[in-house]
């Protein structure tokens, strides 16, 4: 089990690399981020309507990626910070562990943002990432605005939610 343990990271990083190259990108069409509906590690229902009106990063994350884990920090800065003015954070984890061990992971980490495992039917409407940390941002319109592959820093969160919060 070692052996393929060590062989899955490094294609992983790859993955992550390739992806990371890709960087940012506006979304050119704005199109209309699908309905989801989906049970955060508290038992919460939430789907795209819940968000309304709020400019909301959905944050592609696993507890095993150093960049997502890195990440994090900024997102519940910037999340407590601007929660009250519109901004909504959702972290979706790919991992293939239970929902019990992410959600030990987020109140170890102090992640103040709902935080939701990965479906099968989510990535039938959101294609699964290329690599992660992969972060969409969509308007309170439901548009899909933004994309990025890679770490998202705080400056990038403040920026992207003042720019669509309108």
């Amino acid at each position: 089990m070692k052996k393929i343990e060590w062989l899955t990271i490094p294609a992983i990083l790859v993955l992550f690399v390739l992806g990371s190259a890709c960087g940012a990108r506006a979304i050119d069409d704005d199109p209309m981020a699908p309905d989801f509906t989906l049970e955060d590690l508290n038992g919460t229902t939430l789907s795209l309507s819940d968000f309304e009106g709020k400019v909301l990063f959905i944050n592609f994350w696993a507890t095993w990626c150093p960049p997502c884990r890195a990440e994090i920090p900024d997102f519940i800065e910037v999340y407590d910070e601007y929660k009250e003015m519109g901004m909504a954070v959702l972290g979706v984890s790919v991992d293939n562990i239970s929902a019990q061990k992410v959600g030990d992971f987020a109140k170890k980490n102090k992640m103040n943002y709902p935080v939701a495992m990965a479906t099968k039917k989510l990535f039938q409407d959101y294609p699964s990432p290329s690599a992660i940390p992969t972060t969409l941002v969509i308007d309170g319109t439901g548009k899909i605005r933004y994309k990025k592959v890679g770490m998202m820093s705080k400056q990038e969160l403040i920026d992207l939610y003042i720019k669509f919060k309108d």
